[in-house]
């Protein structure tokens, strides 16, 4: 009987050269990679080294029994693995102190070989309904924290890098700078040319921030036409002529919607710290939000740096 799906690694436990043969041929042909074990201790040595999917073990073994191998398996995974216990022990009472050790199924020697492959087709289907939780999960989480227009981290990852990174700096002195952007007059870009343009420009203005963004750094959109980077390792200096620079290259760019073109600008506000103090994530943002409105009262299209 074939399985589909992707293939297993399979962990067979038993001191019986005899049995371990038998498993052996009851797999044959079969999409398993199998390793063996000849005691529970040299089990949980290969166990730590390579997790298996499926566990296939002896209840009575001289060193480590089967039943200890199920409750040291449960408290080191880190993904599910399905765990068999072979075992010659019929006792219900038995049968359940196995189950409640942490074995998912058992199966009584002498074992029929369909029905040792049928039980272990359970255990596949159950790992793969496990992997695929864990991968819609993990797809859940990215969505979480990821905008959905402009594929940037949303606020809520922004903040999380960035509580981490203040605390870095702090430690270790370097500078860290909020930059908060915002595109000029936005409304009118929806209002002239339609929400699709709109929504063009945001993405254009994200992929700016994202090619000039370094990998030790992070940009994010905040909502609506509100952008944020966070920049670390830039002196007092050079940050303002470092964010002028990608004001002038958005400036620069002209956008074309349908017929008709059109320049857009944005202003920045930067706020930080240069490795003294330990603000918050929520007060710079503030500060450079202040520095941010300072920009648009001057005119738009310009870069302010807050007071130290």
């Amino acid at each position: 009987m074939s399985q589909s799906g992707p293939s297993l690694s399979v962990l067979v436990v038993d001191d019986s050269p005899v049995y371990c043969k038998l498993v052996e041929q009851a797999l044959d042909g079969q999409d398993y990679s199998v390793t063996f074990a000849r005691s529970g201790r040299e089990a949980l040595e290969l166990f730590a080294r390579d997790a298996h999917d499926i566990v296939i073990t002896d209840w009575m073994m001289p060193d480590v029994s089967g039943l200890d191998l199920c409750q040291q398996i449960r408290k080191s995974e880190l993904s599910y693995t399905y765990i068999i216990l072979l075992t010659s022990i019929s006792d219900k009472q038995m049968v359940v102190k196995g189950l409640a050790a942490g074995a998912d199924d058992y199966l009584t020697k002498p074992f029929d070989p369909g029905e040792l492959c049928a039980r272990i087709g359970v255990g596949r289907r159950i790992i793969c309904l496990q992997r695929d939780i864990e991968a819609k999960n993990l797809l859940l989480q990215e969505a979480a924290r990821t905008d959905s227009l402009t594929g940037l981290p949303n606020r809520r990852a922004i903040e999380e890098w960035a509580e981490r990174q203040i605390r870095g700096a702090t430690r270790h002195g370097y500078p860290l700078w909020v930059v908060l952007a915002d595109l000029d007059s936005f409304k009118n870009v929806n209002d002239s040319y339609g929400h699709d343009a709109g929504d063009m420009v945001l993405q254009k203005f994200a992929e700016v921030l994202r090619g000039t963004t370094r990998a030790s750094d992070i940009c994010g959109r905040m909502g609506g036409e509100e952008f944020v980077m966070v920049l670390t390792h830039v002196d007092r200096n050079s940050i303002v002529p470092t964010v002028d620079r990608l004001r002038e290259q958005f400036a620069s760019l002209v956008f074309r919607f349908g017929a008709k073109t059109a320049s857009v600008t944005s202003s920045f506000g930067i706020a930080g710290f240069e490795g003294t103090g330990s603000p918050d994530f929520s007060r710079l943002v503030r500060k450079a939000d202040a520095a941010l409105y300072a920009a648009k009262h001057a005119g738009r299209n310009r870069v302010e740096l807050a007071s130290a």
